[in-house]
C-alpha cells in the first residue's frame, strides 16, 4: 500500500472521531446554539483550503525555478484539490449563514474575496487545460498561480482589515476548551485527507506529462489531427 493510502486512512479516522465529538460530545456554541457545531467541518476545511493554496504557490515557484515536470504536476495537483476545498467552504459558509445572518449569500468581505479567490484558482486549471504545449503551459500556469496566491492573504485578513460579519480568526484562545480538541483532531483529518488526494492527484499528473514529453512536439492542429486518426 503507498504511503498516501494510510495518510488517507489516517485523515478519514481523525476526521470522524473529530466531527463525532463536535457532534454529540462538545457543547453547543454559547450563541447560536447547536447551529454551531458546523464550526468543527467549516474551520477545518478553511485553514487546510489556505494551506493547499499555500503548497500550489510553492510548487508553482519552484516550477519557474527549476522546470521539472514533478513540480509542475504538484502545482496542477495542489490547485485542484484547492478549489475542491474551496468551493465546499463556499457552501458551508451558505449553509451557516441562512440560519445566523437570515440569508444563503451576503456581498461581506470574507464572502466576497473568498468567491474570487476560488475564481482564481479556476483559473488555473482553465488556462492549463487552453495551453497544449507542456513547457509553455508549466510557465503560464506557475506565473498565474502566484498571482492568484495574492487572493490567499487577503482573504486570510480580511476579518481584520474591513467591517464584516463574519467572524474574528478562530484559535484556543477565541474558541472555549472543550471545543478546541474536536476542532483540532477534525482539522488534522482533513490535511491528512487533502495530503492523501493531493499525492493521488499528483502521480496521474506526473504520469500524464512524462507522456507528453515522450511525444513529439506537434502544432496544437497537427496534434489535434493526430489524435484524431488514432496516431496514424
Amino acid at each position: 500500500m503507498k504511503w498516501e493510502n494510510w495518510v488517507g486512512l489516517l485523515g478519514l479516522a481523525l476526521i470522524t472521531v473529530g466531527h463525532y465529538q463536535g457532534l454529540f460530545v462538545a457543547p453547543p456554541e454559547a450563541m447560536m446554539g447547536d447551529v454551531g457545531r458546523i464550526l468543527y467541518a467549516h474551520v477545518p476545511t478553511a485553514w487546510v483550503a489556505l494551506v493547499v493554496y499555500l503548497v500550489a504557490f510553492v510548487a508553482a515557484v519552484g516550477s519557474l525555478g527549476t522546470g521539472r515536470r514533478g513540480w509542475d504536476a504538484m502545482v496542477e495537483s495542489a490547485v485542484e484539490v484547492g478549489v475542491v476545498l474551496n468551493l465546499l467552504l463556499l457552501f458551508q459558509g451558505a449553509v451557516w449563514a441562512k440560519p445566523t445572518w437570515g440569508v444563503f449569500w451576503t456581498w461581506d468581505p470574507r464572502l466576497t474575496t473568498t468567491a474570487i479567490m476560488a475564481v482564481s484558482f479556476i483559473g488555473v486549471l482553465v488556462l492549463r487545460a487552453m495551453l497544449t504545449r507542456p513547457a509553455q503551459r508549466a510557465v503560464a500556469s506557475a506565473v498565474y498561480t502566484i498571482f492568484a496566491f495574492v487572493s490567499v492573504p487577503v482573504v486570510y485578513f480580511s476579518v481584520k482589515w474591513w467591517k464584516t460579519l463574519h467572524q474574528p480568526f478562530s484559535s484556543p484562545e477565541t474558541v472555549d476548551s472543550p471545543m478546541v480538541t474536536p476542532l483540532r483532531v477534525a482539522a488534522f483529518g482533513m490535511l491528512f485527507l487533502a495530503v492523501f488526494f493531493m499525492a493521488r492527484r499528483w502521480r496521474l499528473a506526473y504520469a500524464k506529462l512524462s507522456r507528453e514529453d515522450e511525444a513529439p512536439d506537434l502544432p496544437p492542429a497537427a496534434a489535434a489531427i493526430q489524435l484524431e486518426g488514432g496516431g496514424s
